[in-house]
């Protein structure tokens, strides 16, 4: 297939979560020419969305998780495998939890609604990667190499630590191979390890439904083997949903010996820095960009203020002082910026490597800009503005370093000390948080 594919229409699916033991809900959408394959929480405030990429991957014990932020999607490679195997480019996958249903195990159920949905040829053609030299990946018991091939293709060993079922298998994956070579073959586990699991609640909604147990030499299984080597294929299963989140299709030739979900998203983490370097060179002998002007802050306006100023009112320090200089203020209206850098405090531990401004230091934000406000109405210095209640609170798309927060407040009831006021958060011209909050003017302590 040369050109990039979607679903016809929507496919849906519902079962039981491998974690959490609960009903899970997922439908599968269609989605325009390059835009890859991303999920979407709609059980979340914002519906947030999580593109399946390597750079989002964040665990991979006994499976793969996506984490953007606090939002998290694990046990993702069955799901990704069945559109990657069908040759699906663009799709939306929308869950109400933080996983798939995890079906029998196998990408079989998956294949199902695929199937009923229909497969959608797009105009934009793809864009197949095939590796400039051998790649190789040694970690561990593991070792994956990739060499250049002009079809996907992979051959895989797998075998446990004491080198019980040993299993080999090789196949070009083809949406026809993909169907009737992997898809069907379960996901498998040792009972030493699957006792551990169980005991530790980390597999709620496991059973032999969803997995074969090996124990001993013996094999556990509600149903005959669905493959002589159904693990080694599994194994594949795995190795096909993880390359997928390169975000091209391959063309070269997998060996793997002994893979697992840490060796495969380091894998692909390999081929992407050999598919970036050309990009790379291009960029060290191309001529310098053009300058990109970045937005500037709005103007200042009547009412403004420095932070000089601002700190005169505001008992507010470092790290807490959340707000940089006022803008404008006017009537029952204010207009504060925050300028976020890396150097705050919060971005060490929220989060390593994916620095997030915490949702609740702009509600802060709101509350010192609304109190600023507050307080030239009462002109009085020695009162402070006492957060009581925020309702109707919403993040909507996430803040980090660089950003400048501007913050405008709006006072919409005021009753003695107690006043209300609707906050909104803006980067540029998005809304990223808002909120109704409620606060009172007490005399500072002495």
């Amino acid at each position: 297939m040369l050109n990039q594919q979607t679903l016809n229409r929507p496919a849906s699916f519902s079962g039981i979560g491998l974690h959490s033991g609960n009903r899970v809900n997922m439908t599968i959408l269609p989605a325009p020419a390059n835009s890859g394959v991303r999920f979407r929480r709609v059980d979340l405030e914002g519906k947030p969305e999580i593109e399946a990429r390597v750079e989002n991957v964040g665990e991979t014990a006994r499976s793969t998780t996506l984490a953007k932020g606090n939002v998290k999607i694990h046990t993702v490679e069955h799901v990704l495998a069945a559109l990657a195997g069908y040759g699906i480019d663009n799709a939306v996958i929308e869950l109400d939890a933080n996983e798939p249903p995890i079906g029998d195990g196998s990408s079989r159920e998956f294949c199902k609604i695929i199937s009923e949905a229909g497969v959608s040829p797009q105009a934009e053609k793809r864009e197949f990667y095939t590796p400039t030299e051998p790649i190789e990946l040694r970690m561990g018991e593991t070792t994956m190499t990739l060499f250049p091939d002009d079809a996907f293709k992979i051959t895989c060993t797998s075998a446990d630590k004491q080198g019980r079922f040993t299993q080999f298998f090789s196949t070009e994956i083809t949406p026809k191979a993909w169907e009737k070579e992997l898809a069907h073959a379960r996901t498998f586990c040792f009972y030493e390890e699957i006792e551990f699991l169980f005991k530790n609640g980390l597999i709620k909604g496991g059973s032999l439904e969803n997995a074969v147990v090996i124990r001993d030499d013996a094999v556990l299984t509600t149903e005959p083997l669905r493959y002589p080597e159904e693990f080694v294929r599994h194994k594949m299963l795995d190795i096909v949903g993880d390359l997928s989140l390169l975000g091209r299709p391959l063309h070269g030739h997998v060996i793997a010996v002994k893979p697992s979900h840490a060796a495969n998203c380091e894998f692909v983490r390999h081929i992407a820095q050999q598919m970036q370097k050309p990009l790379r060179a291009a960029q060290t002998f191309a001529p310098p960009p053009p300058k990109v002007e970045t937005p500037e802050t709005p103007p200042a306006e009547a009412g403004a203020m420095t932070i000089e100023e601002i700190m005169k009112l505001l008992p507010h320090r470092y790290p807490f002082l959340m707000v940089d200089r006022v803008l404008k203020m006017e009537g029952s209206k204010i207009v504060g910026v925050k300028n976020i850098t890396m150097n705050e405090a919060y971005f060490q531990g929220h989060f390593p490597g994916h620095p997030i401004m915490p949702g609740v230091l702009q509600l802060e934000a709101m509350a010192q800009v609304a109190g600023l406000l507050m307080m030239k109405h009462a002109q009085e210095v020695r009162q402070l503005a006492y957060f009581m209640s925020a309702e109707d609170v919403k993040w909507r798309k996430p803040v980090g370093p660089g950003d400048v927060l501007i913050i405008e407040i709006e006072l919409t009831k005021t009753r003695g000390k107690i006043c209300k006021a609707k906050g909104t958060c803006k980067v540029g011209s998005e809304i990223v948080s808002e909120a109704n909050v409620t606060f009172m003017l007490l005399d500072q302590p002495e």
